[in-house]
């Protein structure tokens, strides 16, 4: 299929996909804030800091003007990191293409206005149609053409049935669905659970403790969805289960490997400062305890890693914390 795709933000994830929907014949221009950084990515044809190896197509425009990536999309993908989404999509609202809808590609709640990532775009493009793209994806297996699935999840179901072959490619295989919110919550939770989960390894506690770790953090992203009014099926699906496993297992994921560091005594300012990506989870534990609050849901494995975060928590302390929690019923 033929359209026309912009994709704002030159990180691992948004040039993933840049790559391989031009690679399946979309017209697609990535936009990157950094003038230079545009310009060097465009004549290199390599993102070399965020996803080294990957060549980029001939087809594929890189710019920093983002008048020019969005001339006449027939979609947005809104790649950039949750904290700096509300400056980006104000930015560049003025700009924006007709009736294209906005596909939300980033995952966690906004440290400031606690709201995920299709509220603060609400707010800053009002009448735009939004949906969010997001699942179980590593950036580097996706632009290496590796078979993954992805939730495309939108109230509107006119506005799922375009998106939907516009996005999908080869080996990547999507599933509609309208409960946006509960796709989006199950984004945010994942990134702040996997931390746990790294802790958990680092202390070497055992896989049967990581298991157990992850079970119950399924339980409270459902209890949190379900608040929300979204579904139940969205918390057990690609968007919440699935995202949750492989972040809580991947090699690759930053909020894993930050947990592991954590664990093992490293301090939190260490293995962030010799990090080039963002690790969502660190902004977005705080964001998810104090939303849930507003609902009155309890979020304890979040609440010991916002503590552990803050520094008002040791790593050993979270995981005794946890392990000595009251009996309760499954």
């Amino acid at each position: 299929m033929s359209g026309r795709v912009a994709v704002i933000g030159a990180g691992a994830w948004g040039t993933a996909l840049a790559v391989r929907l031009a690679d399946a014949g979309r017209d697609v221009s990535l936009w990157a804030r950094d003038p230079r950084r545009a310009a060097e990515i465009a004549v290199t044809r390599e993102n070399a800091r965020l996803l080294p190896g990957v060549t980029l197509p001939y087809s594929l425009r890189v710019t920093a003007d983002a008048a020019e990536a969005m001339a006449r999309a027939d979609a947005v993908l809104l790649a950039v990191p949750v904290q700096g989404l509300r400056g980006v999509a104000a930015a560049i609202a003025p700009c924006w293409p007709g009736v294209a809808p906005a596909v939300l590609c980033a995952k966690g709640i906004d440290a400031g206005t606690l709201r995920l990532p299709h509220e603060t775009v609400a707010d800053a493009l009002p009448g735009v149609s939004l949906a969010a793209l997001t699942g179980p994806n590593f950036a580097h297996e996706i632009a290496a053409g590796l078979p993954a699935a992805a939730v495309l999840a939108a109230p509107d179901e006119a506005v799922r049935d375009a998106l939907a072959p516009l996005l999908g490619f080869p080996r990547f295989r999507l599933y509609p669905s309208p409960d946006l919110a509960g796709a989006a919550l199950g984004g945010a939770a994942k990134n702040v659970i996997a931390i746990a989960a790294g802790v958990v390894e680092g202390l070497g506690l055992g896989e049967n403790a990581r298991a157990a770790l992850i079970t119950r953090g399924v339980a409270e992203l459902t209890r949190f969805v379900l608040a929300e009014g979204g579904r139940s099926e969205t918390a057990a699906g690609l968007s919440g289960l699935g995202d949750l496993v492989l972040t809580c297992t991947g090699g690759a994921s930053r909020n894993h490997s930050l947990g592991i560091a954590l664990g093992r005594g490293e301090t939190l300012e260490a293995v962030l400062a010799g990090r080039a990506g963002v690790t969502e989870g660190v902004a977005t534990a705080p964001a998810l305890v104090s939303r849930a609050a507003g609902h009155g849901v309890e979020l304890p494995i979040a609440e010991a890693v916002a503590a552990l975060l803050a520094g008002r928590d040791t790593a050993r302390a979270l995981a005794e914390a946890l392990l000595a929690r009251s009996i309760r019923g499954e």
